[in-house]
């Protein structure tokens, strides 16, 4: 086994710590992170449907319908009805939920920078360009259903030395 942390881990315990700042930083506001993740994804593009926003924050769509209800409650969000398909509920942010996305983003951003400033102009460019491109392989698997790539042989031992062939070989042709 490696002492050298797998990728997947890092980005996974990276996204674990900044989701515990991001939830320490949202409470006084009465939010959690996947709530103000869907704030932006709706900021973003307005007139979702409940089950599009909890893909684009990252949860499951009955957890998304039970966040929705409570912003709503909040009044940070309303719902109205399809205009070309009644049967669909299409999600709206409201004036009150757009202040209080404005009223967090500053502690966002400070978070933001808190990374980013571990990195130069170019080392974040390629990072995050990085982090797209990888985004989008996986996307690949989850919603395309492409391969995974087969995975690296384990520590192969190299048959091209002496060494490798096993003791008592070396020097046999």
């Amino acid at each position: 086994m490696s002492a050298i942390p797998s990728t997947l881990y890092l980005v996974k315990q990276l996204e674990l710590a900044v989701r515990s700042v991001l939830d320490d930083l949202l409470r006084p506001h009465g939010l959690s992170a996947p709530q103000y993740t869907a704030l932006t994804a709706l900021a973003a593009r307005d007139g979702l449907t409940s089950a599009q926003l909890a893909r684009r924050s990252f949860v499951t769509p009955q957890t998304m319908h039970e966040q929705v209800q409570a912003m709503e409650r909040a009044g940070l969000l309303r719902r109205e009805r399809d205009t070309v398909d009644r049967r669909v509920m299409l999600v709206q942010l409201t004036e009150e939920g757009r202040n209080l996305m404005r009223a967090c983003a500053p502690e966002v951003a400070r978070l933001e920078k808190l990374v980013e400033q571990t990195m130069d102009g170019p080392e974040l460019a390629e990072f995050r360009d990085r982090l797209g491109t990888a985004h989008g392989a996986v996307l690949r698997v989850v919603r395309d259903g492409a391969d995974l790539p087969d995975p690296p042989e384990a520590d192969a031992p190299d048959t091209d030395t002496p060494e490798a062939a096993g003791p008592g070989t070396a020097g046999r042709v």
